[in-house]
Parts: C-alpha cells; sequence; structure tokens
C-alpha cells in the first residue's frame, strides 16, 4: 500500500537531486547503484537496460530502497522502500524525460540492441531528514 510523500520529500523527487537506488543480490547482499528518478503521484519512476545487475535484481526480487540526496544540502535526504513493477520504456519516454530534468538535453544512445525498461516504484515506508 502506498504512503503519503511530505511536501519536503516531494521537493527533493522533483528537485535535480541523484538517487542511490538499492536492490538485492541473489546471495541476499545488498547492491547500489546511481540512477535518475521522477515521480508520478506517489510513485518513484527511473529507466534502466534491461539484463544489468540492477534489472536482473529487481526481477528476482520486486523489494528496493532509493536514497535521495539534496544537492544543496547533504544532511537533508529522505530513504523510500518499497515494491517495484517493471514495463518496456517504449520509445525512451522515461529516459528522455529524466535526461531533461537532469541534464536539459536528450540521453545519449545504448549500446546497440539495448531494451530499455521503466521502474516503477509503489512507495511503502519513507524515513530521513526530509520525510519529517
Amino acid at each position: 500500500m502506498a504512503v503519503a510523500l511530505s511536501e519536503s520529500t516531494v521537493q527533493l523527487l522533483d528537485g535535480r537531486n541523484y538517487a542511490v537506488l538499492a536492490t538485492v543480490n541473489p546471495d541476499g547482499s545488498p547492491q547500489t547503484s546511481v540512477v535518475w528518478v521522477g515521480r508520478d503521484g506517489t510513485d518513484l519512476l527511473f529507466s534502466t537496460v534491461a539484463g544489468r545487475v540492477k534489472h536482473r535484481n529487481m526481477v528476482r526480487d520486486p523489494r528496493v530502497s532509493v536514497t535521495v540526496i539534496d544537492s544543496g544540502d547533504p544532511e537533508n535526504y529522505v530513504e523510500v522502500s518499497g515494491r517495484v513493477t517493471i514495463t518496456p520504456d517504449v520509445g525512451r519516454r522515461l529516459d528522455t524525460q529524466l535526461s531533461w530534468k537532469y541534464d536539459g538535453k536528450d540521453p545519449g544512445e545504448d549500446r546497440p540492441g539495448a531494451v530499455r525498461v521503466a521502474v516503477r516504484m509503489t512507495v511503502e515506508k519513507v524515513t530521513g531528514y526530509a520525510a519529517r
């Protein structure tokens, strides 16, 4: 079940702040990746290439955690945890949207044959300084 997001959490998510995605490796150890993150209501959105470690981990175990750190004040952060669903990123729509948010331009080319996927995270828990 999704939870409400505080105004300060929404500001962090909507800003140009980088996020760290944590997934679970097959042996139970954590795997982390820096990602660009967007938002649709209370859901988090990000894009990746199918077959990467984070993608394989999320397909096997949809439980994830995302920490967003304020680029202007690193002590201001929020950690959200929940579960993901993965769908094709048709036309790289989400990837392009996030590239414009973070870089102000279209994304570079993926490797030949790469398949982009859109990841939607349903937030189940929010902690951190900005969550208050």
